[in-house]
């Protein structure tokens, strides 16, 4: 495996990190596994952006953002280090940047997925960072790169060590994805860096291939983003974009509806529905009618048999910690989506072992 100056000297990278013998790797090369994404018209993407046109208008804005990306592959290298071109950055007040925009790093030791540091980018980024992780030792190291959450990723090189040798990773224990499609929540707001943000935590553990439909504001069951959906091959299916239905009504019209459609394009797929996590007691009366609604769908599946759908209520997403949960009584920060997760991964084990 050539460093990309050495295959094509106008694409090497102009770097300022000052590290001896450091050559960098495009991320595209197939050395590389990439997960949750893919390379279309200059940047990485979750869906196309033909069918992120035909959504809304905001699941265009969100299509690139690459929240579930992960790079995964193994290096003796004692250290990575990432130069990164972005393009919209997601910076809000209440979303620290590590998570909108930077990357992470895990490491697999004796079979457990172990944080080894993340890849901050400035407070001031505009369109490139670039950052390094000492991993501490030329040992083989199986690794996966988490992508930034809200952010857009327009170009990623991987920088080793010139001595090091570089090898793909292993395929995932569950290859075939867990597709999440939501709200917020779903994409990763507010987790401090991308590891955290549940679907991620729960590939992590269960080493299950995912896909993050999760468009902030914008997920609202349209017969498009349906039909996107019903065409991917996948283990399981979540769905919780009840916050972004704009009322009980709309979320009555669409939400079996969506159901209906994934279940005949495939019928033996297993299906988990979710509701908002559990909101002040001031907001409770709009929340049970969103619940009752699901549980209508859910119901209605039971009664016609179906053997392959459940029923997460969000009020049993974030355990009893509900105060330090989120950010703003809506967005889990890292130990919401921790509760979120452990609610969550004993059946989506249980599933892709059916």
């Amino acid at each position: 495996m050539k460093p990309i100056e050495k295959i094509d000297p106008n694409f090497a990278v102009k770097t300022k990190l000052d590290r001896t013998g450091l050559v960098f790797y495009s991320a595209q090369e197939s050395v590389f596994s990439l997960s949750g994404l893919f390379w279309e018209d200059g940047k990485y993407r979750r869906i196309p952006e033909s069918v992120a046109r035909r959504v809304n208008d905001g699941v265009l804005a969100l299509h690139a953002n690459t929240a579930g990306g992960r790079l995964r592959f193994r290096t003796n290298s004692p250290y990575v280090a990432i130069h990164a071109e972005m393009g919209a950055l997601g910076k809000m007040p209440h979303f620290a940047l590590t998570g909108s925009c930077g990357f992470d790093l895990y490491e697999k030791i004796d079979d457990k997925q172990i944080y080894r540091g993340s890849f901050i980018p400035p407070f001031d980024v505009e369109d490139t960072f670039e950052a390094v992780v000492e991993l501490g030792s030329g040992d083989w190291h199986e690794l996966t790169l988490h992508f930034p959450l809200y952010s857009e990723v327009c170009a990623l090189y991987i920088g080793l060590d010139e001595q090091a040798e570089l090898e793909s990773a292993p395929e995932y224990t569950h290859p075939k994805p867990v597709v999440y499609y939501g709200s917020s929540i779903t994409q990763g707001g507010c987790a401090s860096r991308p590891g955290n943000a549940y679907p991620n935590l729960i590939s992590l553990a269960l080493d299950s291939e995912q896909i993050n439909l999760g468009f902030s504001g914008s997920a609202r069951a349209e017969d498009a983003i349906t039909s996107y959906i019903c065409g991917l091959d996948m283990s399981v299916l979540v769905y919780d974009y009840d916050y972004n239905a704009p009322n009980p009504e709309y979320l009555e019209a669409t939400h079996e509806k969506m159901f209906r459609a994934v279940r005949a394009a495939h019928p033996d797929l297993p299906i988990v529905m979710m509701s908002l996590p559990k909101k002040p007691p001031h907001e409770r009366a709009e929340q049970d009618k969103r619940l009752e609604v699901i549980r209508r769908t859910y119901q209605n599946a039971l009664d016609a048999e179906d053997k392959n759908v459940w029923l997460i209520s969000g009020d049993e997403l974030l355990g009893d910690a509900l105060e330090a949960a989120t950010v703003d009584n809506c967005h889990p920060n890292d130990l919401g989506f921790w509760f979120m997760a452990q609610k969550l991964m004993p059946l989506i084990e249980t599933l892709l072992h059916k």
